[in-house]
């Protein structure tokens, strides 16, 4: 007969080797190539210079039946030409397709991207597949390829999500240093082909999967959220860099690593986490090219709140194997998760 303390302890055994089984699954990458999703992006850029070659009328009919509703979007919220409900809008359509500037665009845009996508359908094919693997009930949108005058990187709508081709030029474009006002260098040097598909996912999961709450009025809570997008993201997009994913250089990545106890530190000594002045927040959670309270000569990152955040969700995750990726995305108890972590930088 076996002992009931070596019973207990076979058990906890079992436990643990169950755990660490459970641990490393999380971390295995998921083969989801049987998954039938395989994404297009529709170059509504180039249908759309029809309305130029073209006769209007016949191809702004093309453009509805084709298009939908995101030729309404883009030609009343990008454009702001009006309703497409009669032909007025065109007198602006012609306005700018007149103008040097939308052919210096073009010749740029079709210059990096100048046939079918076919890099970024493949990474998007798999990012969806792997939205889809763990929320089967997501509808994937259709993808479109536009440019918008520099007025809008990605854009989110009723089964669609769009891309704005001139704002992933590359960092080295000729446009973006006229355009430091609006796009500093510190955010115009990820315009990148490679900002693409970390980009659609960001924009998926804030604006259509887990928009944040009106009730996240505190630094924690936003840290907590913006920590939990990032980890969506981790798992959707295994083979994108941390950095890619959160917007830094490797730089600030490593300062942020190597300076992980002070900023916690600096957070819990300045009463931060518990901050509902969003003036203040601001200052850990938005873009910017550095936290001017914290680290010598300009060196630190900016967002030390999110990326904080993220690092929390990782060791709350580590911690509990046995939580879901969905069963995190729907906790809104951003101090139990925070506890829960044990989160102690050393």
């Amino acid at each position: 007969m076996i002992p009931s303390f070596y019973k207990f302890k076979q058990i906890y055994l079992i436990f643990i080797i169950g755990v660490l089984l459970t641990a490393c699954g999380r971390n295995k990458k998921i083969d989801v190539s049987n998954i039938p999703i395989d994404v297009k992006i529709e170059r509504f850029d180039h249908d759309f210079d029809g309305l130029h070659t073209k006769p209007m009328e016949q191809q702004a009919i093309f453009m509805v039946q084709k298009y939908g509703d995101f030729y309404r979007d883009y030609t009343q919220q990008i454009l702001e030409a009006g309703s497409i409900n009669d032909t007025t809008y065109f007198n602006v359509l012609r306005n700018v397709f007149k103008g040097r500037a939308y052919l210096d665009l073009k010749h740029d845009v079709d210059a990096v991207y100048p046939g079918d996508m076919t890099k970024q359908e493949a990474e998007l094919t798999d990012a969806f597949r792997r939205i889809k693997y763990y929320y089967p009930k997501q509808k994937t949108p259709k993808v479109y390829a536009y440019f918008s005058g520099f007025k809008a990187q990605t854009s989110v709508g009723d089964g669609y999500f769009g891309i704005g081709l001139d704002l992933f030029l590359g960092a080295d474009s000729r446009f973006y240093p006229a355009l430091t006002e609006v796009f500093p260098r510190y955010i115009s040097r990820r315009f990148t082909p490679d900002n693409i598909t970390p980009r659609v996912v960001e924009g998926i999961a804030r604006e259509d999967m887990f928009p944040e709450s009106d009730n996240d009025k505190t630094l924690l809570s936003k840290m907590v959220y913006n920590g939990k997008i990032l980890y969506f993201m981790d798992q959707i997009l295994p083979d994108v860099a941390d950095s890619i994913k959160i917007g830094y250089t490797t730089q600030q990545i490593k300062w942020c690593t190597d300076f992980k106890s002070t900023i916690w530190a600096y957070l819990l000594e300045q009463n931060l986490l518990y901050e509902t002045d969003d003036q203040k927040i601001q200052t850990y959670i938005n873009e910017a090219p550095f936290t001017p309270q914290l680290g010598e000569h300009n060196q630190s990152a900016p967002k030390l709140g999110i990326w904080t955040g993220w690092q929390i969700v990782k060791e709350y995750m580590d911690k509990h194997p046995e939580v879901t990726l969905q069963q995190l995305m729907d906790n809104q108890d951003a101090q139990k998760i925070l506890n829960d972590s044990k989160y102690r930088p050393k």
